[in-house]
């Protein structure tokens, strides 16, 4: 006898991601939810009183994650699923609240159908993956996997000088150590591509394989300020010059590596920043991203020797490290699961990395963890015109639903 599928309810799901909108909706129809704001705890109220009212007991950590489990037939470590609820400013409607709907959604349907997992069910709503308010961005999963320190992260502060903890105690949401998530048999994320390469390949499901590795630096260049007007061509240090210079010869050089590295010059400030005047500062940063821990390695070799080019319009050139990430691979066995998954239930599929971090790498460095995709129209996030299809987010919780069941 074939095997009857159990699907999620589209228009459900539809409804729970547009009532998560709601909660700091913006005019053209995206979303401002910074982390620990009442935006935000309002959409954290909502999670709580739809899961409290499937019978899912509510649990929240020293961080402010939310968890919320479904009982399973054996007292056994849960299978979990989940992202955040929190957003940039004017960002997208689907951006981590996907993750986190999924879940629910998920419960929703094993309770309606009658169905008690074999394990527990946990849906989990990490708190800050942004950063956008409190940097770091993936903050209480950093804390949760021992990347952050959690008296650091405390005292972390807003642009109104407001501390995390401040604004954690402000909503209520700061519960206790002990409900930290320790152990699973399973993390699975799903959440938007944020990219084009689903959509352009035609492909529905992306089985995502690693968050591929980083490093940022941040390039000083110190100058002299002059009369833009009196202050001949050859007798200048103009630090744009300069830093203009050190961007096209970083170009040439990175543009040599591997055809999959990207790269980026994201943050610029220019002083004194007068059009007549010369400047004298620029600062500015260079992030490259690739799998491969060999080719980050050649690529700070590259920035790093930006301080000696010899075009520096006599300036001085500092170049100092801000960060890096090494390359985290998923579980196998678990990419595995949701590929068949995908296959059984018709839906095109491939393996692919993530360039943009998630909750889940840090997570994966204690449990078995995975992410899925789906398509993001015209690859767009972190702004108001992100869009994913109601149809592909129901492929995507789908897949989920089957690969619980299969587990």
């Amino acid at each position: 006898m074939e095997k009857q599928m159990v699907l999620v309810n589209g228009e459900k799901l539809k409804d729970t991601l547009e009532k998560f909108a709601d909660f700091g909706r913006t005019e053209k129809n995206g979303v401002t939810r910074l982390s620990l704001s009442e935006e935000d705890k309002a959409a954290r109220d909502f999670f709580c009183s739809f899961c409290e009212e499937l019978g899912m007991a509510i649990k929240v950590d020293d961080m402010g994650n939310i968890y919320a489990t479904l009982e399973g037939q054996e007292n056994k470590d849960p299978i979990v699923i989940g992202s955040h609820l929190d957003t940039v400013k004017k960002g997208g409607r689907f951006d981590g609240v996907l993750g986190v709907a999924a879940g629910m959604e998920v419960a929703r349907t094993l309770v309606e159908n009658n169905i008690k997992p074999r394990l527990p069910l946990t849906v989990v709503a990490f708190t800050n993956e942004e950063g956008a308010r409190f940097e770091p961005v993936m903050m209480s999963s950093g804390v949760l996997s021992g990347k952050f320190e959690k008296d650091k992260m405390m005292k972390v502060k807003d642009v109104d000088g407001i501390t995390f903890e401040e604004a954690l105690s402000a909503i209520g949401y700061n519960g206790s150590e002990e409900n930290r998530l320790k152990e699973a048999t399973a993390l699975l994320e799903l959440h938007i591509e944020q990219g084009p390469i689903l959509e352009n390949k035609h492909v529905k499901i992306g089985v995502v394989e690693s968050v591929i590795g980083m490093c940022s630096y941040e390039i000083e260049v110190t100058g002299v300020s002059d009369h833009a007007g009196t202050t001949p061509m050859k007798m200048r240090k103009d630090a744009l010059f300069a830093s203009n210079n050190i961007i096209a010869e970083a170009r040439n050089r990175l543009n040599k590596l591997d055809k999959a590295l990207v790269y980026t010059m994201g943050r610029f400030n220019v002083l004194p920043n007068i059009h007549t005047v010369i400047p004298n500062k620029v600062v500015f940063t260079i992030e490259s991203r690739h799998k491969e821990a060999g080719v980050i390695k050649q690529v700070e070799k590259i920035i790093q020797g930006l301080s000696q080019i010899e075009n520096n319009e006599g300036c001085e050139i500092k170049v100092t490290k801000l960060w890096d990430r090494d390359t985290v691979l998923f579980d196998q066995k678990l990419c595995t699961s949701l590929e068949k998954s995908a296959a059984n239930l018709g839906y095109s599929y491939k393996r692919m990395d993530s360039g943009a971090g998630h909750d889940a790498q840090f997570i994966a460095k204690y449990i078995p963890t995975a992410m899925l995709f789906v398509p993001s129209v015209d690859g767009k996030s972190h702004c108001e015109d992100e869009l994913t299809s109601w149809g592909d987010c129901e492929k995507g919780v789908n897949v989920l639903i089957e690969t619980i069941l299969s587990m």
